[in-house]
């Protein structure tokens, strides 16, 4: 019977019990719970991650303006900006996590890692470093395997929806995601990759879900850029043997517990946070007023 994923020193201890790495146990998981072959799993991992580069290509090249007009070409404005805080690498990554998730806001093609709404940070990371380090589309593969193990036990302990656990659950846990994924590309221990997973969470623990007009652009946007950056930095962290102090699973229940106290305002609502501003209640109501004109006229539908 394969591991059910129901906690990160579980999966430790099922990987060294049964001398399997960290993805081949999530492999595991996949054929006998989803029934699928191998090579079936291995192909829809590259037509994912296909999906993942070509939204952080569209998102910085293409036009990408969202119907609402919150969304304006933020990724290709920052790719093209005169202005390097840290360093070119630095500037792709915060473009490419844009981008991908513009793609999303702007009614594209993205992959739903783990939520559409979170779809800028895995594409954004693992592009940047593929680049960086040239890395082997297997290997990326392989982090997303690792990915996927992460989520499924954050689905457990905590959630991976907004609207259950705020914002914390889908780019803290994209982040998370990201991060032990970044790890197992530079050659991390299992202790490293999960370090890193709980340093990601604690630096996301208690974000809210406060979506502008209820629309997944503002600040989602701008947020999956940040999660980018906070799981590079948790995986350099990590990688340079520091503790998280708190072991993963602690912190995976600690999200839970937060997300379970969290008022419902905080929750994918829009009735609290930067969506009940003076700013964010006016663009919503100029937004719904737009929705309304462009809708068809009863005289229209009878004729």
């Amino acid at each position: 019977m394969c591991f059910l994923f129901d906690s990160f020193e579980g999966w430790k201890t099922y990987s060294q019990t049964h001398n399997q790495q960290l993805h081949e146990v999530v492999l595991d998981y996949e054929k006998e719970q989803k029934g699928a072959s191998e090579s079936d799993i291995w192909s829809g991992l590259a037509k994912a991650y296909q999906v993942m580069k070509d939204a952080v290509h569209t998102g910085t090249t293409e036009e990408m303006k969202s119907r609402s007009g919150m969304i304006d070409n933020g990724a290709k404005k920052v790719a093209n900006s005169d202005i390097t805080v840290l360093s070119p690498e630095f500037k792709l990554l915060i473009s490419s996590a844009l981008g991908a998730k513009e793609v999303n806001s702007c009614m594209g093609r993205v992959v739903a890692a783990p939520t559409a709404g979170a779809s800028g940070i895995l594409p954004g990371v693992f592009t940047t470093l593929q680049s960086i380090h040239h890395l082997e589309d297997q290997t990326i593969y392989e982090a997303l395997l690792i990915g996927a193990g992460v989520a499924l036990i954050l689905e457990q302990k905590a959630s991976l929806a907004g609207a259950v656990g705020g914002c914390q659950a889908e780019t803290g846990s994209a982040a998370a995601m990201a991060s032990a994924g970044i790890v197992y590309c530079l050659g991390g221990s299992t202790d490293q990759i999960f370090n890193a997973a709980g340093i990601t969470i604690q630096c996301m623990l208690g974000l809210v879900c406060d979506p502008v007009a209820g629309l997944v652009e503002v600040p989602c946007v701008v947020r999956n850029a940040s999660a980018a950056a906070i799981a590079n930095s948790s995986a350099q962290i990590a990688l340079s043997h520091v503790s998280s102090v708190i072991p993963v699973d602690e912190c995976a229940e600690a999200m839970g517990e937060v997300g379970q106290s969290m008022e419902s305002r905080y929750k994918e609502t829009a009735q609290g946070g930067l969506a009940a501003t003076k700013t964010g209640q006016a663009l919503a109501k100029k937004i719904l007023i737009q929705d309304i004109e462009i809708l068809p006229s009863q005289d229209a539908e009878e004729d």
